[in-house]
This record gives structure tokens, C-alpha cells and sequence, in this order.
């Protein structure tokens, strides 16, 4: 299988308004791992737009940018967003057969839409930037190369009936995430964005490299190694999404044992014995 049939490239330019579905929850049995059993998706509003649904399925809704005044049973407020890079995430979580109001205030208002098959009944939650606790991860670790800026919406402990696990990370320009590679049962998706619209990144699914631009999805198949890397000079942004398997939830990851010394604060890598004077 190509490595490039696991990117979906960015909707068209153009593309301002209403639902652009990306991925599909409908699981056909396709083994080559392009099914995830997620529906994903955009929905672009302009000023006075109004969006109103009910679904079959659970759903996240993560505001990307923009504002709007959003009504769901009994939650009433408005929520907005400048950006996605320095801008902590707002998120409505709602179960199956729950309306869902979005009156749009802004201009180019977007909204990531993630959904999958629960049965199960809870209470929607919406969830706003001053909960985010922000995760600084590969501080300290092989010279700074993999620091990054992780967002965790919901996971299991947070919303124990959910089926979806949810989060955003921003990639520093030129370093790497999702690092050392590590892999899961589960599968995922991660959709990305950049700080400019030449801004590009490479994704790793195993030994197959990816490269990515503003807009683009790329699938996961579960148990894939995955690593991600930011073109110098580009900010990255990626929302992660994925989703439990039944009898075998998301918990955690493994690491790839070629890599783990990475974690490790006394090893630090390879440095130049002679770096040049001022630079290094």
C-alpha cells in the first residue's frame, strides 16, 4: 500500500462553507488499515450562518477558529478562538441524539468535528481553554529537538463512556513530536496546520514518510510506528483523534525500543566535537 494513500490532502481552496466530511465511522472490513471507525470532518461558518443537528453518533466538537454562540441541552454561551497555535482548545462533547446549536459570529468560523459509534448515555461537557493544562514534553530530552506543546481534551479518565480519546499538540518549528515513534492498538488520525500556507511537515508511518501540508489528514493504522517532524521555520499543529477498541481502550503507547534511549536526560546525542564558534 502507497504510504501517500494514507494522506487525504486539504479540502479546495475555496471551500467556505457548511460540512466537509474527510473520514467515514462505517467499517467495511478493509484490512489495509484506512478504516478507523471515525467520522472526521470541517464545518466552515460565516457571520450569522447557523448549524443545527442532531446525530447517531457521539461527537467532539473542537473549535479551530473563529466564534460562535453555542446552545446544547442547557448549555448556552459563546466561545471563541484566534487561533489554533497559541490559543488553548474549546471542545462541546456530546453523546448520540443531543442537539447541537452553532450560531456563528466571525467570519471564517471552523469547527473539527470528530465522531464515532457509542451507545452509551452521558452528560454533554463543554470543554474550555482554561481547563487545558499544557504538557511540554521532550523538555530537557536530546537537546530540546523534540520539545512540543501537548493539549489532552478528554482520554478515558476524563470521559469514561466516551469511545474517543482527544487531544491537539503544537509542533516547534523544526523538531520533532510524537517522538521517539511509538505505536497502539487503537487507530488514530491526526489533521494538521501550519503557521503559513507553504508550511509543510513529514509524517512517519513506520518505515514509510509522509509529507504533510496546511490542511491535510493523515490515517494511522492501528500498530503502525508514527513520529512527526516540522519544516524549520514552520509551526505545526496537528488534532489527534482516536478511538477505543471494544474490549481494548486506549491506555497508553509503547515506545519503539530502537529509541527509548532518547528518554533518557543523561544522553543527550551526538554533539560536534568542534561545533562552529557561537552556533552550536
Amino acid at each position: 500500500m502507497p504510504p501517500d494513500s494514507f494522506r487525504i490532502p486539504g479540502p479546495p481552496p475555496g471551500c467556505k462553507t457548511g460540512y466537509t466530511g474527510i473520514t467515514t465511522a462505517v467499517l467495511t472490513g478493509d484490512p489495509s488499515g484506512r478504516e478507523t471507525g471515525l467520522e472526521f470532518g470541517l464545518l466552515r461558518q460565516q457571520t450569522g450562518d447557523v448549524h443545527r443537528e442532531t446525530s447517531p453518533l457521539e461527537s467532539a466538537w473542537v473549535l479551530l477558529g473563529g466564534a460562535a454562540a453555542l446552545t446544547c441541552a442547557g448549555i448556552r454561551t459563546e466561545v471563541r478562538r484566534p487561533d489554533v497555535f497559541d490559543t488553548p482548545p474549546t471542545t462541546l462533547h456530546v453523546p448520540r441524539d443531543v442537539a447541537v446549536e452553532l450560531r456563528c459570529l466571525a467570519p471564517d468560523t471552523e469547527w473539527a468535528v470528530v465522531r464515532t459509534v457509542n451507545e452509551r448515555a452521558f452528560a454533554p461537557r463543554l470543554f474550555l481553554p482554561s481547563e487545558d493544562k499544557p504538557e511540554y514534553r521532550g523538555a530537557g530530552l536530546v537537546q530540546n529537538a523534540a520539545l512540543r506543546n501537548v493539549r489532552l481534551i478528554f482520554d478515558r479518565a476524563l470521559r469514561p463512556e466516551s469511545n474517543l480519546v482527544l487531544g491537539e499538540v503544537v509542533n516547534y518549528p523544526g523538531r520533532w513530536s510524537s517522538y521517539p515513534p511509538h505505536h497502539h492498538d487503537q487507530p488514530e488520525i491526526y489533521h494538521y496546520r501550519f503557521t503559513a500556507p507553504t508550511g509543510y511537515g513529514h509524517a512517519e508511518l513506520g518505515d514509510d514518510v509522509v509529507k504533510v501540508r496546511d490542511g491535510d489528514t493523515v490515517v494511522i493504522p492501528p500498530g503502525r510506528d508514527h513520529a512527526q517532524v516540522s519544516a524549520p521555520g514552520y509551526g505545526m499543529y496537528y488534532l489527534w483523534m482516536i478511538r477505543h477498541l471494544p474490549g481494548n481502550p486506549y491506555t497508553g503507547f509503547t515506545f519503539t525500543a530502537d529509541h527509548q534511549w532518547t528518554l533518557d536526560p543523561a544522553r543527550q546525542g551526538w554533539r560536534p566535537a568542534q561545533p562552529p564558534p557561537g552556533l552550536l
